[in-house]
């Protein structure tokens, strides 16, 4: 009978570590957070040092006591949830509940999942973290006190339902910001003008005009760029400078949480809060055949990019073996972390580089191999040599007129090889490679013009965020840590304040208007910076060098403040709706956009005599289109009035009606099939499988086909 257990946060990573340990340690998973601030009320006693009042998770009372009675029969106890803040909470509480008569606690950090670092922890445990357990808990009572208090004050004035975050109000407030630096931006015209030339040796080149009378060209209609181009027919060009130099690109260091969601986002077209579930299965462990569960990748909640000594080895002795001896630098590459990484864990990369994604391509889902893949290429990469290229500039000149060409070869690929970073389609082109080839020319050397050409172009706003854009702004703004971007981006979407279009957010008007005012009534709370600074603050607790009292007494005797004058000066707003430019189809009045727990609808302004809706979609410019709800007739009859039955589309879904409404309001059961296989781009995030629409007592929703093994399940929305 084992002597000792070990209790981590998740029952995938028990498999993995009951493998490693054997029969030596009895090995349990607390299912998450055990404990957590109650429900229904405050559950903080703010005259009391802010004293929070845990109660055990609904649904968690039979975990603790299989806890209880698993820590009965042992002396030490080895408590191991992830090592970060969370996990630090996770392992306070578990001790709380199964601590005391002559039990020894200690705490383990799995930095990853192999034997090595396993049996090096257990070896060498730590006492648990007063400092990081009161960074935790000041940043969940910040977040209750902000949420319990400022959330009935919305449902009070303007709507049931709403809510405010500590960080989630502020990444909502970015959106509609941007939102309203497109919506003022004005388009300027500005014309670009090329000029082919032809040198003593091939060749052509195009050049573009950078420069008038040595000043930026600066062209910003038809009519000016036709007197340029009619001006340069008439001249004689000649070479002005020719600037031949080898440049370098040096790769980019392993994964950081919020670069790997950026990249994900990019490369791979993943969710941020997809990328984290399936980071989170490949630390904790992958069925991989007879060898059976193994953790591929360290801890992924990481700001920082730091590599132990002997990844670096081994990463080195693996170049060195799959690739010539010019890819492999003569030292390690190391990154410098910037200022606010906290450093705790390393990058994320492979646990091992005994596990080659092609080798064990065959167990992994899709998804899964590809975010492994993603990972494994970004880190071999980040210690391979640097990619060069002789990179050649040529100005030419016609009389007032500068015309410069850009190409460059690639001289030696280096890291390129196996990665390059992907860029967002928005993002403005760097020019990192120029795949024009230009003739070999001297500076005086007279040039022939072969043809001239004009492009129109208009500025344009700047663009809507994406997920990676977004996550990119909330990091460099110092707003949340990366373990709760993804968080952050699902709850905005659920709480119905941006929704998705091709890919960018977009707030909607229910966001902008609550964005609007906690702008006027809680500036401090929703400010950029004061966000990024009480995210200083709690990483001054965690370090012990400030207290979790000080900080939450100095925010709170501002805010109790904040919502005392709110409570009188906010005025009650009753959603009417917005009114839109679409007529009711049923009595002509016009539509307006309302808010419902399902999300926007269109309804009727004649409202209650009509009470007609129906759902809408945005097209590319946000323009409102109404959708189409066709009413099928059916063979079966109303068994009440004898009319046909119809199949009726409402904002809440299909179903079976009589064709006599309103007279006659029968509705009948729509009969489904239990198990409707769903699009095929519904696949699994975590198992790869594909989702099939399934029905319960609660309604329909989709799950995953790989059911029991895989019980991931969404709402259809």
């Amino acid at each position: 009978m084992p002597n000792s257990l070990i209790i981590v946060e998740s029952p995938t990573k028990v498999k993995t570590i009951r493998k490693i340990v054997g029969n030596d340690f009895d090995v349990r998973a607390t299912m998450g957070h055990i404990k957590d601030l109650p429900k229904k009320s405050l559950g903080i006693d703010i005259n009391n040092g802010f004293e929070p009042k845990y109660t055990t998770i609904e649904g968690r009372r039979k975990v603790v006591e299989e806890l209880r009675k698993a820590a009965r029969g042992v002396d030490h106890i080895y408590l191991a949830p992830d090592p970060d803040r969370e996990g630090e909470a996770i392992a306070w509480h578990v001790a709380h509940e199964v601590g005391g008569n002559g039990k020894v606690i200690h705490r383990v950090l799995f930095n990853d999942l192999t034997k090595k670092t396993v049996l090096e922890a257990l070896k060498n445990p730590r006492s648990l973290d007063v400092n990081k357990y009161e960074a935790q808990q000041t940043r969940r009572i910040l977040d209750r006190l902000v949420g319990y208090k400022i959330s009935p004050l919305l449902w009070e004035k303007i709507k049931m339902g709403l809510s405010a975050g500590r960080v989630q109000s502020v990444a909502v407030r970015l959106i509609c910001e941007r939102e309203e630096e497109i919506r003022a931006f004005k388009p300027e015209e500005y014309w670009n003008i090329f000029a082919k030339l032809e040198a003593q040796n091939p060749p052509p080149l195009e050049a573009k005009l950078i420069r008038i009378d040595r000043k930026k060209a600066r062209v910003q209609n038809a009519e000016e760029a036709q007197r340029i181009t009619e001006e340069v027919k008439n001249l004689t060009f000649t070479v002005l400078k020719v600037d031949r130099r080898e440049t370098k690109r040096s790769p980019q260091p392993p994964f950081t949480t919020s670069k790997l969601q950026q990249e994900a986002a990019r490369a791979l077209g993943f969710s941020a809060k997809k990328t984290m579930n399936l980071a989170q299965r490949l630390y904790e462990g992958v069925e991989l055949g007879p060898e059976g569960s193994v953790g591929l990748i360290t801890y992924m909640r990481t700001d920082s990019v730091r590599t132990a000594d002997e990844a670096l080895e081994e990463v080195r002795e693996y170049i060195k073996a799959n690739y010539n001896s010019e890819f492999l630098p003569p030292k390690p590459v190391i990154y410098k972390n910037p200022s606010t990484a906290q450093d705790a864990h390393e990058a994320i990369r492979p646990a091992s580089l005994k596990y080659k994604p092609q080798d064990i391509k065959k167990y992994l889902s899709t998804d899964l191999y590809r975010l492994y893949l993603l990972i494994w290429n970004r880190f071999i990469a980040s210690q391979m040599t640097p990619a060069l290229f002789d990179q050649t500039t040529i100005d030419c000149i016609g009389g007032p007129y500068i015309f410069r060409a850009q190409g460059s070869i690639m001289k030696f690929p280096g890291y390129t090889v196996i990665y390059r970073e992907s860029k967002d389609e928005n993002e403005k082109d760097e020019k990192e490679e120029y795949e024009d080839l230009l003739p070999e020319c001297s500076p005086g050397e007279t040039l022939k013009l072969l043809q001239i050409r004009t492009e129109q172009k208009f500025t344009q706003p700047p663009p809507r965020y994406s997920e990676a854009t977004l996550v990119k702004e909330l990091e460099e703004k110092g707003i949340g840590r990366p373990s709760t971007y993804a968080t952050i981006l699902s709850t905005i979407q659920e709480r119905h304040y941006v929704r998705l279009e091709n890919g960018r957010f977009v707030p909607t008007e229910l966001g902008m208007l609550v964005t609007k005012i906690l702008v006027e009534h809680f500036p401090r709370i929703i400010d950029v910076s004061f966000t990024a600074q009480m995210e200083n603050e709690l990483d001054q607790i965690e370090e012990g060098k400030l207290s979790r009292i000080e900080t939450l007494t100095r925010f709170y005797n501002t805010f109790e403040q904040e919502l005392k004058k709110a409570e009188e000066t906010i005025q009650k707003i009753k959603l009417k709706g917005t009114p839109v430019e679409i007529t009711c189809d049923k009595c002509a009045h016009k539509m307006t956009i309302k808010w419902g727990k399902n999300g926007e609808f269109l309804a009727c302004s004649n409202f209650p005599k009509c009470r007609n809706t129906m759902n809408f979609t945005r097209d590319s410019q946000g323009n409102i289109v109404p959708e189409k709800t066709e009413n099928i007739e059916t063979e079966h009859k109303c068994d009440k009035c004898g009319k046909p039955i119809i199949l009726k589309k409402s904002r809440f879904g299909t179903f079976l009606g009589c064709s006599g409404y309103p007279d006659c309001k029968n509705v009948v059961s729509l009969k489904q099939k239990q198990n409707v296989q769903a699009e095929q781009s519904e696949t699994c995030e975590l198992c790869g499988r594909p989702f099939v629409l399934r029905r319960s007592r609660f309604g329909t929703f989709l799950g995953c086909s790989g059911y029991p093994e895989c019980k991931n399940i969404k709402k259809i929305t």
